[in-house]
């Protein structure tokens, strides 16, 4: 992109959508100005608002500064809550970004005054090392970690693809550090993992982003499951934040017939742009079911909004983030860019996806997530099932995610389990150090849960027998999961953590009713072709 030229780059992401911003003046009996002039008036009012700053403020002022830090985000964020202006120092690190990633593969996240490995990535360079969960870097090319941040040990992880690394660890049931050499690598980005067959006939993948390569992926997983054979498909978008239009786009065109429509953006600067499925699905007429829930957000919601608005699946979960806007990035000068909500995101039925902001502060929207009192527009699928809109998607089977109970909380504040996205807690890593060895009929037998008695008293955790008997499966669960994913990698852990899972046991409880609905969909989606050949 060229220096003060619009970008092309529509980015789906965490994003919202445009107010228009306008500046109201209406005196007693006194002519309207025109929004020109008033916007000629403002910007002389900031011009002279700042020479007075400059000249008179108590100490000199950084104008630069007041302009970037201040005017002009403050500008920005009375209008969404996501346009946003990048100042040199996050435009590098975007650029960086893009410019791709070479390192060992693996997370960390501090703990305890130390940086910790939360999960290697399979396959990673410190996958195949052997580095493990819960590992605490002590050094990196012989560098002590002591009072560094984790940022700065995850900068001294990373460098030029092919260059060599030497990571010192410390490790639960080892009384020396452990070293180990790896080669860094360009870590890819992958966005579909974990292809399994559930349960005979029943086929589940998860989607944790949409990139370049999603489409690419997610084929190789289908033919990996042998797609044509399946009773059903269970793809799982949980805690998905989306990711490029064009990935949703081409993700769409596998499951619904071709010349659908998948979806249409719509901008008050620009033309209503419509995107229809080219290829189709070709052949791929597996009955579908979506997971969802509040942290699916942008094109993961533009892909289940096309599915249940065609009636091509089911959407089972909680209700999406509700992010549906377009940005346009422009470079501002070679140190500063800014990226601009263009335009909203709309179903193929109709439906806004974003949820509406204006009524309630950034907090709220943020962080609290509540939804303004408005009511839901209602539109229809293909065959007339209402769903509703302006405000995410609303799944057709709501199943809330469990939540912890007290005893629970406590476990998992203590750091004996970490949430399945953060990594190993504390009694994997202490049962593994006393027996290393572990295959994969391992089970949180009595033995298991004997040691785990005697981990709570070494770590002084208070509870009684009743809490243990009363929450018994949900730990045995808990170690198993923890136990694989240090031994066997996420895939495998992950298998473990769906077994029991309430929203993935109504997806599969729901594949005949979405058999039965797809079926009822195509028949719906022939007669205007028969009505059409009557008629000529």
């Amino acid at each position: 992109m060229q220096v003060r030229s619009r970008g092309a780059l529509l980015v789906v992401g965490v994003l919202s959508v445009s107010a228009v911003l306008g500046i109201a003046h209406v005196g007693s009996g006194a002519p309207q100005r025109r929004p020109v002039d008033l916007a000629q008036q403002s910007a002389k009012d900031f011009s002279d608002v700042l020479t007075i700053v400059e000249q008179n403020y108590a100490e000199p002022v950084d104008a630069e500064r007041a302009i970037n830090n201040g005017a002009i985000p403050g500008m920005l964020r009375v209008l969404d809550p996501y346009s946003h202006f990048f100042d040199a120092r996050q435009l590098a690190l975007i650029l960086e970004t893009q410019r791709g990633e070479y390192g060992v593969g693996m997370s960390v996240a501090p703990r305890n005054g130390h940086t910790v490995v939360l999960a290697p990535s399979f396959g990673s360079p410190a996958y195949r090392a052997g580095i493990r969960p819960g590992d605490v870097i002590l050094k990196v090319n012989d560098k002590p970690t002591d009072g560094l941040s984790t940022a700065e040990v995850a900068g001294l992880l990373k460098g030029p693809k092919g260059t060599v690394v030497k990571i010192s660890v410390g490790r639960e049931g080892f009384d020396q550090p452990l070293d180990f050499t790896v080669t860094r690598d360009e870590i890819p980005r992958h966005s579909v993992d974990n292809p399994m067959i559930l349960r005979p006939g029943i086929g589940y993948v998860r989607l944790i982003g949409f990139n370049e390569t999603t489409d690419h992926e997610l084929s190789e997983a289908l033919n990996k499951l042998d797609v044509a054979s399946l009773e059903g498909l269970i793809l799982d978008l949980r805690g998905n934040p989306g990711g490029l239009l064009t990935a949703a786009v081409a993700v769409s065109d596998m499951f619904l017939e071709k010349n659908q429509l998948i979806m249409s953006l719509r901008g008050r600067a620009s033309q209503e742009r419509r995107y229809h499925a080219v290829g189709g699905n070709r052949g791929v007429k597996v009955p579908l079911v979506i997971l969802i829930n509040g942290q699916s957000a942008a094109a993961s919601e533009i892909f289940a909004g096309a599915v249940q608005d065609h009636d091509r699946g089911l959407i089972v979960g909680e209700t999406s983030s509700g992010v549906g806007l377009a940005q346009t990035v422009t470079h501002l000068s070679e140190r500063t860019g800014l990226a601009l909500t263009t335009a909203r995101y709309y179903t193929p039925s109709g439906r806004l996806i974003q949820r509406d902001y204006k009524t309630i502060s950034l907090y709220d929207y943020h962080y609290t997530r509540k939804t303004p009192n408005h009511p839901a527009e209602i539109k229809l699928t293909d065959s007339g099932r209402k769903v509703s809109g302006g405000g995410g998607i609303t799944p057709d089977a709501i199943v809330a995610t469990p939540k912890l109970n007290h005893f629970q909380q406590l476990l998992v504040r203590r750091e004996v389990f970490y949430p399945s996205e953060i990594g190993v807690g504390g009694f994997a890593r202490y049962y593994l150090a006393l027996k290393p060895t572990i295959t994969k009929d391992f089970v949180a037998d009595q033995n298991v849960l004997g040691e785990f008695r005697c981990y709570l008293d070494k770590q002084g955790i208070r509870y009684a027998e009743a809490d243990l008997q009363g929450n018994l499966t949900w730990i045995q669960r808990k170690i198993r999961r923890e136990i694989f994913l240090s031994e066997f990698g996420q895939a495998e852990s992950y298998k473990v953590e769906v077994e029991d899972d309430a929203q993935v046991q109504k997806a599969i409880e729901l594949i005949p009713e979405a058999r039965a609905l797809y079926q009822n969909a195509r028949k719906v989606l022939a007669q205007p072709k028969l009505s059409q050949g009557a008629f000529r």
